[in-house]
């Protein structure tokens, strides 16, 4: 009766961990998001052996209840059975792993985490653009942009993101990228700020644009830009890597 919370990585099936593989490998159930390697599952356990449950959260599109979610991880671990829950990137990083955590320890179902590689670093990193450089930049900020900034609901603080000096990775903002590039200036970032966009990081889908904050907005709607997507503000978007 037990429950493995696995970080699937930010996108590319062979970046999860040697643990994740292996706690996938002993599962007999796996729910799967549509980020990180569900989509090549059979290229990391025999997915025969395996019953798969898609309990995907597509962004502007088909749900899947968390609490449907937290329902299923609970009744097959009561049956039994060894549950694997594979999310994209990492399970707290805007995920909701640790919601499944507490669910799972609410009804008494031993539940373990493996930590997954979260694409707010990761994907940047593998179009060659550092989240901190020496010498440039000292810190970064990870933000989630579902919200858009004027949303009363958001908890970001947009005047102290607009001045930190450093690094901001948004997550999930690619709809609201022209509204947070906007506010960002309105609050004091350079319009001239260097921003890069990066889609279907770390994948054979990988699609990288590189704006600034003034044009932001309407570079990624001309650009097709599309969820998921990692957008970098900030000095290091602008460093380039000399030709070989």
């Amino acid at each position: 009766m037990t429950v493995t919370l696995i970080g699937g990585g930010p996108g590319a099936w062979d970046l999860i961990t040697v643990r994740g593989m292996h706690a996938l490998q002993e599962a007999d159930v796996i729910l799967t998001d549509h980020l990180g390697p569900s989509a090549e599952l059979d290229k990391l356990c025999d997915v025969s052996t395996k019953e798969i449950i898609d309990v995907s959260k597509l962004p502007y599109g088909r749900q899947v209840a968390q609490e449907k979610t937290n329902e299923l991880l609970i009744t097959h671990a009561r049956a039994g059975k060894k549950v694997a829950r594979l999310k994209g990137g990492d399970p707290y990083v805007f995920g909701r792993g640790f919601e499944e955590l507490q669910a799972c320890a609410e009804a008494g179902v031993a539940c373990t985490v493996v930590p997954g590689v979260t694409s707010a670093i990761a994907v940047p990193a593998a179009a060659q653009i550092p989240v901190t450089q020496r010498g440039v930049v000292h810190s970064f900020t990870v933000i989630s942009g579902h919200l858009a900034p004027d949303n009363p609901s958001s908890l970001n603080d947009w005047t102290a993101l607009a001045s930190t000096g450093g690094t901001l990775v948004v997550i999930m903002g690619v709809k609201n990228s022209g509204a947070i590039a906007q506010r960002l200036i309105q609050e004091g970032r350079s319009p001239q700020t260097p921003v890069a966009v990066i889609q279907e990081g770390t994948t054979a889908e990988q699609k990288v644009l590189r704006c600034t904050l003034e044009t932001a907005g309407e570079s990624i709607v001309d650009a097709d830009i599309a969820p998921p997507a990692v957008i970098v503000i900030g000095e290091v978007a602008g460093l380039e890597v000399p030709s070989l």
